[in-house]
């Protein structure tokens, strides 16, 4: 049936492979096969709930957020908290995650639904984002901290040796991309708040001269803006 699910599938060689990248046996195998099924074939992956490979994406992104913020904390001793910040959004950001997922050839291990592996899954960058920090939450949840740190530690350094200076937050890189162009100052407006009061989900949009649009999504209007921001960037430079 067109569109429908298939069993999780994968070459052999490109799991191993994968493997042999890390540089982690698990203990738990079962887990590195939970990162690597993408919701779409995972049961129980409705409304109602979070599957397996959400919840391993949740905790990597928190063991990536740590290690990351100690990496950056130990190499720039001599620079203020919004410098180490905007060092730390820009590597653990959707694209460098999706860089690393590539680097170690991460997109021919998935197990996708038939319908994500003809929209091209296995390229798509958030798919790669998303299943680069399930499979840190899988090594974590195996392992420890130990093993998934070396390992972040040895596939970001090089992503932070690239950054000479601190990169400027989306919003004033924004700003100063109209104003080289004698345009007007970006606008940002609220669209939405959704969620209860003590967990808030903003949508914000941001447009320059009326013409070039986007939005964003944050816990608060300012990571809001900059996700806008970042949006609206990411969309003028391509």
């Amino acid at each position: 049936m067109m569109g429908g699910p298939l069993p999780p599938k994968r070459p052999r060689a490109a799991h191993a492979g994968l493997v042999d990248l890390l540089g982690y046996n698990f203990h738990e195998p079962k887990l590195l096969e939970q990162a690597l099924t993408h919701p779409s074939l995972q049961a129980g992956n409705g409304s109602a709930g979070r599957g397996p490979y959400e919840r391993l994406e949740f905790l990597g992104d928190r063991v990536l957020g740590l290690v990351v913020a100690e990496m950056l904390y130990n190499r720039f001793p001599g620079e203020n908290e919004g410098a180490l910040a905007r060092r730390h959004a820009a590597l653990v950001r959707r694209e460098s995650l999706a860089r690393i997922a590539q680097q170690i050839n991460l997109g021919p291990a998935l197990s996708l639904s038939r319908s994500e592996e003809e929209t091209g899954g296995r390229n798509n960058m958030g798919t790669l984002a998303d299943a680069c920090e399930a499979v840190l939450g899988a090594m974590y949840a195996d392992g420890g901290l130990a093993p998934v740190a070396a390992l972040i530690n040895r596939l970001w350094t090089p992503l932070m040796a690239e950054m000479a200076a601190p990169p400027k937050d989306a919003k004033t890189a924004l700003q100063e991309w109209a104003q080289a162009r004698a345009l007007g100052l970006p606008v940002y407006s609220t669209l939405a708040v959704e969620g209860p009061p003590h967990n808030p989900d903003f949508l914000i949009g941001v447009e320059i001269d009326g013409t070039a649009k986007a939005s964003g999504r944050g816990p608060s209007k300012r990571t809001a803006e900059q996700a806008a921001a970042t949006n609206l960037l990411e969309q003028l430079n391509k």
